[in-house]
């Protein structure tokens, strides 16, 4: 069953994803300089992502390591995502998504071979 993460839980777990098993020190000390965070409100993030099983806690020094990877939290959000608002449909997502932004030849080309890979 799927992990649902908040944004808050998701700044967690993009430090441990980043930078490996550390300490919630760490991740404290990280997140106040990107978000302002005081280190109660990172503990608090911290704890609520242990208990939803995405981090493990180990002692001494409170280590976390991510029990879930990126891909797999990503690959659940953009099901989801798909699901709620594109009826399940991935053609009307990736329809949605090309039709915002010019692409560059470039980028028509790599999506050409992503296509084509799945083929």
């Amino acid at each position: 069953m799927p992990v649902k993460l908040f944004d808050s839980e998701l700044k967690v777990m993009d430090v441990l994803w980043r930078e490996g098993e550390c300490s919630a020190k760490h991740i404290s000390d990280v997140l106040r300089q990107s978000t302002g965070w005081n280190i109660n409100t990172t503990y608090t993030v911290i704890k609520r992502c242990i208990k939803k099983g995405a981090i493990e806690r180990r002692d001494p020094h409170f280590l976390c390591r991510a029990l879930i990877s990126k891909e797999a939290v990503q690959k659940d959000e953009t099901d989801e995502l798909i699901g709620k608002l594109y009826d399940g449909s991935a053609d009307k997502l990736f329809a949605a998504l090309l039709g915002r932004k010019k692409l560059s030849q470039q980028q028509i080309q790599a999506l050409k071979d992503i296509v084509g890979e799945m083929e």
